[in-house]
């Protein structure tokens, strides 16, 4: 059989080969699979990118409350400061309202006093003088700390000013009362001043 022309004509036979070669679908399958690396990193940058965004707004937020929650600890502790020295500064208000009648009644005395007013006028005033200066601060939580004699010294309560030996008493007792101790509000704000009693010495012989 007589050979044909494409048979014959090598840059035929060629062509036809480098149509049908199969190289070229080989070197296309990298490029589909580059396309889709691609898009699988786009859509893997885009969900990364929603996730940022949503924490920066939940930053956001939170940044918000913070600085909410400070300038309203900041406000406290400014109110707070404030009546802290209202308190201080108006904490004997009610004490010195109580306490003008008995300056009153003072001034009064002083003016009758002047006056040469009898020694039993002047006493009862005084004595009304103290039971108003008493009321007023037993009205403020103060009380008087005043052992009976023979009373136990009791060295949370008392000071002892002197030790006075004797055998009338029990050892360690109080003898006498120098001044009033006082406490406000169960605290003790000045104690008894005593004299306390002891175990006279033995005489020799």
């Amino acid at each position: 059989m007589p050979p044909t022309e494409s048979t014959l004509d090598p840059h035929a036979h060629r062509e036809t080969a480098e149509v049908i070669h199969p190289s070229d679908d080989l070197d296309a399958a990298p490029a589909t699979e580059d396309e889709l690396e691609i898009l699988m990193s786009r859509e893997e940058i885009d969900a990364l990118q929603r996730g940022l965004d949503q924490a920066l707004d939940k930053a956001d937020e939170h940044w918000k409350r913070y600085l909410g929650a400070h300038a309203e600890m900041d406000n406290l502790r400014k109110r707070t400061e404030r009546d802290v020295q209202n308190a201080h500064k108006f904490a004997l208000e009610r004490f010195l309202g109580d306490l003008l009648p008995v300056r009153d009644s003072l001034e009064l005395g002083l003016m009758a006093a002047d006056g040469a007013a009898e020694v039993t006028h002047l006493r009862a005033g005084l004595e009304l003088t103290l039971k108003q200066l008493v009321a007023a601060m037993e009205k403020s939580g103060a009380c008087e700390v005043n052992p009976a004699v023979g009373a136990k010294f009791n060295p949370a309560e008392h000071e002892a000013m002197a030790m006075m030996p004797t055998d009338q008493q029990e050892p360690n007792t109080v003898a006498q009362v120098v001044q009033k101790g006082y406490r406000l509000n169960e605290r003790l704000i000045r104690p008894a001043k005593v004299i306390v009693t002891q175990i006279p010495p033995k005489s020799a012989g």
